[in-house]
């Protein structure tokens, strides 16, 4: 475990381009992401906005997605974009991609340090791969600080089984190895739950002082009701997916319930709209259609912050189709705050973090049981009351307890105590704008009744009154 607990002195030899006249910044962090372009991934763009907020200069590098540019400074964070690699495919498309990716963000962490300077690197995982560079960093005085969002040996294991036979286990150990080798070289460590908490530990060997955990709230003053611009429901109850769609996120599950609630019940009352890209996304188009589902499932490839409001605020019940794995088992699911932030009530397996995050707000059932999770899903379609119920303590416990407010000033007390600053957070206003960015009216939440009387309005039985 390094030993480096006190507050540091600037890297030399980094030349600010801040304008004449600009407070010197608190101090400057180099955010490294390989898995997602920033804004998209909301998590790291959320932090990059509290660092900014308490006075951090903040530079990104990260892949570049469909038409964006390789460089701009937004909202005050500097974006560095590379190319992304060609997709993976088997054991050695993977290494191809971290070996370019890690070339790629290296040879950017010169640009970026040539123009901005940064006093600590902080890499979110996936891959495991980036404490070399920190390493390599360090001789100049820059601390690492990992985000821990994966945990990728569970992730083998959740894809493969328990590895067999002998390349299986040498890939397995590999995985252990990078962990156990960003661990060590992490100044501190920043865990999206408990449970991940215990794997850096108990696996990592860190002291408990050194990991904090920063779960992966929404904003609950942006994520927030709106009166929905489009009508997505075609006079529906709207089933809603929100996330990525690779081979652990089992998005095939909500076509199989689609299935059994439209061609084995009958139901004529409901659709599907699954928001999201991914591995799996065209696989997913070919089952839809196997399946017969054509005409009660939408796939709306990538989407952004207002056309997410758009769907969530009409939906009558979010989906979580995870399975029970090693990986899903412990991982916080930010979906599931997500439909809870639109007080939209959710239907999932019974996954530990996932239960954690929604409590009594959502419907939890067996693992892999289709039939209950339709089941399930009928019981709130089918009561008014019960799903108006839900769809209110969702939003109340998203908001009182799961807020990204409360995360973010733990994320920046990372952060400022290993500055040596003052690590008292500046009081942040409430928001009271009457409409969103795109002019959309947010629902009422401060009068009585009015969250109420609008969650009761979704759905068929109410679209022609």
């Amino acid at each position: 475990m390094p030993t480096f607990d006190r507050p540091w002195r600037r890297s030399v030899g980094a030349r600010s381009t801040a304008a004449p006249g600009t407070p010197r910044p608190v101090g400057r962090v180099l955010i490294i992401v390989q898995n997602l372009p920033v804004p998209l991934d909301r998590r790291v763009w959320l932090e990059c906005q509290a660092l900014t907020a308490r006075g951090y200069e903040v530079s990104v590098i990260c892949p570049r997605g469909p038409g964006e540019a390789s460089h701009e400074t937004l909202q005050g964070v500097h974006l560095y974009k590379y190319r992304p690699a060609p997709e993976a495919k088997g054991l050695v498309g993977f290494v191809i991609e971290f070996v370019y990716s890690w070339i790629r963000t290296a040879v950017l962490s010169l640009r970026v340090h040539r123009r901005h300077g940064f006093d600590v690197i902080q890499a979110c995982n996936p891959p495991d791969t980036y404490w070399l560079l920190a390493r390599l960093w360090r001789v100049r005085g820059v601390r690492f600080v990992f985000d821990h969002h994966d945990l990728n040996p569970e992730l083998f294991r959740s894809r493969f089984g328990e590895p067999r036979g002998l390349a299986q286990r040498l890939q397995y150990r590999g995985l252990l190895w990078l962990e156990r080798m960003t661990f060590r070289t992490a100044t501190r460590v920043v865990s999206t739950n408990a449970s991940y908490r215990r794997v850096a530990i108990e696996r990592g060997g860190l002291a408990p002082d050194h990991v904090t955990v920063v779960r992966s709230g929404p904003d609950t003053r942006v994520m927030r009701p709106v009166e929905p611009a489009h009508d997505h429901t075609d006079g529906k109850h709207l089933l809603v997916y929100l996330g990525i769609m690779g081979p652990q996120d089992d998005v095939h599950v909500a076509l199989e319930v689609m299935d059994e609630l439209v061609h084995r019940r009958g139901r004529k009352d409901v659709r599907a709209a699954l928001l999201g890209f991914g591995d799996t996304l065209a696989d997913l188009r070919v089952q839809c259609t196997r399946l017969g589902l054509d005409d009660h499932v939408e796939f709306t490839g990538r989407v952004g912050p207002d056309r997410i409001a758009d769907y969530l605020s009409a939906a009558s019940v979010g989906l979580g189709p995870d399975r029970k794995t090693p990986l899903n088992d412990v991982s916080t699911m930010n979906k599931t705050m997500e439909y809870m932030a639109y007080a939209v009530p959710a239907v999932s397996f019974d996954l530990v973090e996932t239960q954690v995050s929604g409590a009594d707000t959502g419907l939890y059932v067996r693992s892999g049981d289709i039939g209950a999770f339709a089941d399930a899903v009928e019981s709130l379609l089918d009561d008014e009351d019960t799903r108006a119920a839900m769809s209110l303590a969702a939003r109340e416990r998203v908001a009182a307890e799961l807020d990204w407010r409360a995360q973010a000033a733990r994320y920046v007390g990372v952060f400022d105590g290993l500055f040596g600053v003052d690590t008292t957070p500046a009081a942040a206003a409430d928001s009271t704008a009457a409409t969103d960015p795109q002019g959309r009216r947010y629902v009422d939440l401060a009068t009585p009744g009015a969250l109420e009387a609008f969650v009761r309005s979704r759905g068929p039985a109410h679209r022609d009154e």
